[in-house]
C-alpha cells in the first residue's frame, strides 16, 4: 500500500537532498520549554522506509534537549503499522511516524498508540486533524492526482475525470495497481468519492469505460513515471497517476536547468492524502517522545519535510520552498472519504477493481 510511494522520488534522490535542504540553525519560537531531565536519552522512532529529514537537524534536537532520536525503517507504512499492532505493548520503538488516511481506522483499533494533545496543533488546520482523541496527529499531507505533460496537451489537457475515457485520450494514461501501489490505491478511492457505488454511473463503470480506453497499469509508481510516461521515462503515455509535487521535483531535479515545470496536474483527479505521527503505548520515554512530535510539528522540521519527502508540511507557519510555490497547487477540493470507510471496504474494492481491469 503506502511504500516508500507517498515520495516522488526514490531514496537516492532524497538522500542526495540532506546536505542542501533548509539551513536552519535548529531554532524555533514553536518549541516548548524543555523540561529538565536526569540525563541524556535515547529514543526510537519507527517509519515507512521514506521518512527523511535533514540528519543536522536531529543533531541539533538532540544537543538542545539530550535526546537521540534513532531511526527504525519497518517497510512501507502498512508493513510497519501491522508490526506495531502485533507487537502492542512491547513496542519496537517509542514514537511512530508514517500512518496515513487509508491505514487510520486501523491504527486506531489496534489501541497501540498513547493520547498526546500536542500545543503545535494550534498551527494545524482542523481539516487535518482526523483523530479526535490525539492519538495520531498530522505531521504533512499530499495530492495523489493525474499530472499530465504539458508539451503534449498544450492549452487543451484533460479537466474532469471523465474525460480520461473520452476516444480522445485512448491509450494515453498509465496507473498504478491499487493492491501494489500507494498511489494506485489513492487514485482507486479518488474515483469511488467522485463517482460513488450506486447510481446509473458507479466508479465500476468509471474503470471499465477506463479499461475499454486502453489503459495500462504497471505495479508501481516509478514503474508507470519512469517507464510510461512521456516526460519521466521517454514513454508513449502522457498521462500518469503520479503526485501534485511531481511537477517543482521536475523542475529541481532537472538536468540542465529548466524554468518551467514540464508537467502540471489535473486537479480535478486529487485524492488528499495525510500523514500522522503518535507515542506507541508501552513506551518508556514518554516526556521524551512527547518533545520529539513537538518537535515533527515545529516550523524547523516542518519547513524540512518538502524537500525531503515531497509532501507539504501541516503546519501552517511553515513556509515552502520556492520551488512549492511557483510550480504546483494544492488542489482545493481534492477527494476524501472516511477512514473508516475505507478500512471496511478496502479489500473488497481492490478485488472489485482486480476483476473489472486486469481479468
Amino acid at each position: 500500500m503506502r511504500s516508500s510511494a507517498f515520495r516522488v522520488y526514490s531514496a537516492g534522490l532524497i538522500l542526495a537532498l540532506f546536505g542542501a535542504s533548509c539551513g536552519s540553525d535548529g531554532s524555533d519560537s514553536s518549541f516548548q520549554e524543555v523540561p529538565e531531565r536526569d540525563g541524556p536519552v535515547t529514543i526510537t522512532l519507527v517509519s515507512h522506509d521514506s521518512f527523511a529529514v535533514t540528519e543536522s537537524l536531529l543533531d541539533d534536537f538532540a544537543a538542545r534537549t539530550g535526546i537521540t532520536v534513532e531511526l527504525l525503517a519497518a517497510g512501507d507504512a502498512g508493513q510497519a503499522l501491522n508490526q506495531s499492532i502485533l507487537t502492542a505493548g512491547n513496542p519496537l520503538g517509542d514514537v511512530f511516524f508514517g500512518v496515513d488516511n487509508t491505514f487510520l481506522s486501523r491504527a486506531l483499533e489496534g489501541d497501540v498508540f498513547v493520547a498526546y494533545e500536542s500545543p503545535l496543533l494550534a498551527s494545524i488546520p482542523d481539516e487535518l486533524k482526523l483523530d479526535a482523541t490525539h492519538r495520531l496527529l498530522p505531521v504533512d499531507f499530499g495530492d495523489v492526482c493525474i499530472n499530465y505533460d504539458v508539451a503534449h496537451f498544450g492549452d487543451a489537457p484533460p479537466v474532469e475525470l471523465t474525460d480520461l475515457a473520452d476516444d480522445a485520450n485512448e491509450g494515453l494514461l498509465v496507473v498504478e495497481n491499487p493492491a501494489t501501489s500507494s498511489p494506485g490505491l489513492a487514485f482507486l478511492l479518488a474515483t469511488i468519492a467522485e463517482f460513488g457505488e450506486d447510481g446509473e454511473y458507479s466508479w465500476k463503470d468509471y474503470w471499465a469505460d477506463l479499461r475499454a480506453n486502453d489503459v495500462a497499469v504497471q505495479t508501481g509508481w516509478s514503474e508507470a513515471y519512469y517507464g510510461d510516461f512521456t516526460v519521466g521515462g521517454g514513454g508513449d503515455r502522457p498521462l500518469v497517476v503520479s503526485y501534485a509535487s511531481s511537477p517543482p521535483a521536475e523542475v529541481i531535479f532537472a538536468e540542465p536547468a529548466i524554468t518551467e515545470a514540464p508537467t502540471w496536474v489535473m486537479e480535478s483527479s486529487c485524492f488528499r492524502q495525510i500523514e500522522f505521527v503518535g507515542i506507541l503505548k508501552g513506551t518508556e520515554h514518554e516526556a521524551a517522545a512527547r518533545e520529539l512530535i513537538d518537535f515533527l510539528l515545529s516550523e524547523t522540521i516542518q519547513e524540512d519535510i518538502p524537500l525531503n519527502m515531497f509532501v507539504f508540511p501541516a503546519n501552517e507557519n511553515a513556509a515552502l520552498p520556492q520551488e512549492f510555490v511557483d510550480f504546483t497547487v494544492i488542489p482545493e477540493d481534492s477527494a476524501t472519504l472516511d477512514p473508516s470507510e475505507i478500512e471496511e471496504n478496502r479489500e473488497r474494492w481492490i478485488e472489485e477493481w482486480t476483476e473489472i481491469v486486469l481479468r
